[in-house]
């Protein structure tokens, strides 16, 4: 990417809104995320953070709005304007998606080295030592041994299958990464440990992030700045620390002071 690019927004967001029938799911969302940037989006259960993060992944066509991203050639192109296979070549290349539930985002019945390896292959490689050359270095750079290259995800532990889930997104170097409660359902010790390991990696590879979560001490490890959901709307923004360190909104305070249960 020219340093030009680096200089101009990696996603622009208007307007998006997703009705559910009568109820609204996201209402009037707008904002930019730039290259190398964390954005947290936080609210409680209902709040429409899900939602939102489904129609910019292009899991959820929204009812309005447009979602424009930058190719790698520098142009600004609508998602909704893309045709199926070219989203699916993006989901495959420059984006990943890590679920909360790292089943969903992993084969189940092929190798750890298998998980890894398909995705190196979705983007053309075919040279079987050097793919499980590379595979073996990301099970080491998630803090997988090497020696369980050959174990299926079955036989791992769910820290475990999230860091593998994680190193299936980032093998091919993607540009945006959505992550939906990566560390929902884990233990606090295992929390923590994917949390460091996330942020590490998250740096080196000057990833743009887009993450879902209900626990603000996760948007204050990873993002640089937070968008707070309530009812479908962004009710506050700005940079991370500011917001939980002298929120505006009563919601944004009601959530900082844990007196909300998220």
């Amino acid at each position: 990417m020219s340093d030009q690019n680096n200089q101009e927004p990696l996603l622009q967001v208007h307007g998006v809104t997703r009705y559910y029938g009568d109820r609204i799911g996201c209402h009037d969302v707008d904002f930019q995320l730039w290259p190398g940037e964390v954005l947290a989006i936080v609210g409680e259960s209902g709040s429409g953070k899900t939602t939102l993060l489904n129609c910019l992944s292009t899991r959820l066509a929204p009812t309005a709005g447009a979602i424009e991203y930058r190719m790698r050639d520098g142009s600004m192109r609508n998602l909704y304007e893309l045709s199926e296979a070219e989203r699916r070549l993006l989901m495959r290349t420059d984006w990943g998606f890590v679920h909360q539930n790292a089943a969903d985002g992993l084969r189940m019945t092929v190798s750890a080295g298998a998980n890894v390896g398909e995705r190196l292959m979705a983007v053309g490689q075919r040279h079987y030592g050097k793919i499980r050359e590379t595979a073996t270095d990301w099970l080491d750079r998630v803090e997988i041994t090497v020696d369980r290259i050959d174990d299926d995800p079955r036989a791992f532990s769910g820290g475990m299958r999230q860091r593998l889930q994680i190193a299936r997104n980032l093998v091919t170097h993607p540009r945006l990464v959505f992550m939906d409660e990566p560390t929902g359902g884990l233990d606090v010790s295992v929390q923590a440990r994917l949390l460091d390991m996330l942020r590490r990696l998250v740096s080196e590879l000057g990833l743009s992030v887009i993450i879902v979560t209900h626990d603000l001490a996760v948007a204050r490890l990873l993002s640089h700045r937070i968008m707070v959901m309530r009812h479908g709307e962004v009710i506050e923004t700005g940079l991370t620390d500011q917001v939980l360190d002298d929120p505006r909104e009563p919601y944004t305070q009601l959530l900082v002071s844990s007196i909300l249960q998220v």
